[in-house]
């Protein structure tokens, strides 16, 4: 009987010993391991679509197959919590050291997981989504500043201008369309030509500056779209109230993302 005694006894001894080989040093506060005791030196950099899958009720072949193996010494049968050091991209190029704790209920499922610090748990946040933002103007170019007379040569002030829209418009700009008019004086073939001649000029301009020419597209439409009406007058008197009607029209649309 006192063999049997002490034969349990060594045995109770032993597992103690392995139970002891098994446990991992830990910081009193927190109970995470010390981190200088992971098998794996200086932990390693997770994919993080996979630590953001972690969720409570997953087996431990689940974690297996997202995390991997356990970092340190967490034993063989009956072990009920898991721990990791991971490096986490921080803001910039910075890096963030962080230890990561699952815990298990007696099912063996995931019931809780931990940070250390907590502040590494902020670390997988996705950004927002960037909002779209569609941004569409029209600027109407005076063709009586813009072009020589009945031209369809750029003058500096339509130059000036273009340079202008051509800043604005940035690399954002997915569309510009360019539309000629012209008053109702004059032949109506003349006028549909003329106006023509000078969106093709602008959009020659636009695209010199920069803007590819895919997006860009340009067409003339005569005297068919006024945005003055005039009752017949002296020559001088109609022309300068049809001035609004001489005219190109550059129609932007950007997109920015924010």
């Amino acid at each position: 009987m006192e063999r049997q005694w002490a034969g349990a006894g060594m045995l109770l001894a032993a597992a103690m010993g392995l139970a002891a080989c098994a446990s991992t040093g830990s910081h009193p506060s927190d109970g995470f391991p010390d981190p200088a005791s992971a098998t794996l030196a200086g932990g390693i950099y997770p994919n993080l679509d996979n630590l953001r899958a972690v969720a409570p009720g997953m087996s431990k072949d689940q974690l297996y197959h997202l995390l991997g193996r356990p970092h340190f010494h967490e034993g063989v049968f009956g072990v009920r919590e898991w721990n990791y050091l991971f490096h986490l991209p921080g803001p910039g190029s910075d890096t963030s050291v962080c230890q990561f704790k699952i815990s298990f209920d007696d099912a063996q499922r995931a019931s809780a997981t931990a940070w250390l610090p907590q502040s590494c748990a902020a670390l997988l946040a996705k950004d927002p989504p960037k909002r779209e933002i569609v941004e569409e103007r029209v600027v109407s170019l005076s063709a009586d500043a813009s072009f020589a007379f009945a031209s369809a040569e750029l003058s500096n002030e339509g130059r000036k201008a273009l340079d202008r829209i051509a800043a604005e418009a940035g690399a954002g700009v997915e569309q510009v369309r360019i539309v000629g008019h012209t008053d109702r004086i004059g032949d109506g073939a003349a006028n549909e030509a003329l106006s023509r001649r000078r969106a093709d000029a602008v959009a020659a301009y636009l695209i010199g500056k920069g803007i590819p020419s895919a997006a860009v597209a340009s067409e003339g439409r005569g005297e068919r779209e006024p945005v003055a009406e005039c009752a017949d007058a002296p020559r001088a008197q109609l022309i300068a109230c049809l001035a609004p009607n001489r005219r190109v029209e550059v129609s932007l649309r950007a997109i920015s993302r924010k």
